[in-house]
């Protein structure tokens, strides 16, 4: 059994205006639901999940737009 965590790579459409994405990501099953987190990746351009430990990063060459 592996200890890795999962890792949501997401393109820059699924990141919202202020640069968060939450999780549990609609993918995910219902069973493994936890309270509702925003995870910020508009500094470095990923995140990490402090209940489940999913890492949220963007996709290689994507980039959120600037205000």
């Amino acid at each position: 059994m592996s200890d890795a965590k999962s890792v949501v790579e997401v393109t820059a459409k699924d990141v919202q205006d202020n640069g968060t994405v939450f999780c549990p990501n609609p993918k995910m099953a219902l069973w493994s639901a936890h309270p509702k987190v925003f995870i910020d990746l508009s500094h470095g351009g990923q995140g990490k999940c402090p209940y489940c430990g999913t890492v949220y990063k963007l996709k290689a060459g994507e980039h959120l737009h600037s205000h």
